[in-house]
């Protein structure tokens, strides 16, 4: 497997922490915003670590935690729009973002569980 900073997944994970961060730098909800950006951090931070390991039932399961994190996010952005801290129009563009990464998270946890399944 390629290096982390090579895979497209964390690229754009990466991309879109990076984004969450600008977008709530003058944000006073501390709860909020922290919140929004540890979710949106563990995602590329999960799919570092995982990579990083030894195993790849470690980064199946690091993978996991990323795609858990994607879906925490989402929820995030959904409250946020609900809340009027996100724009509609915004949120949109992270929910569809955080869901194709969630969608090549899942790809990438089958191949790697499909090399580590004993031949039949």
């Amino acid at each position: 497997m390629a290096r982390f900073e090579e895979l497209e997944v964390w690229k754009r994970s990466a991309r879109l922490s990076a984004d969450l961060y600008k977008a709530f730098v003058d944000l006073k909800d501390f709860g909020f915003r922290d919140q929004i950006t540890r979710a949106g951090l563990s995602i590329p931070s999960n799919i570092a670590e995982g990579h990083e390991r030894g195993s790849d039932k470690e980064i199946a399961n690091f993978m996991n935690y990323a795609k858990g994190s994607a879906g925490e996010l989402r929820t995030q952005i959904y409250i946020g729009m609900d809340i009027g801290y996100i724009d509609r129009e915004q949120g949109k563009r992270w929910l569809n973002e955080a869901e194709e990464i969630s969608k090549m998270l899942h790809a990438l946890i089958r191949t790697i569980r499909a090399r580590t399944r004993p031949p039949d």
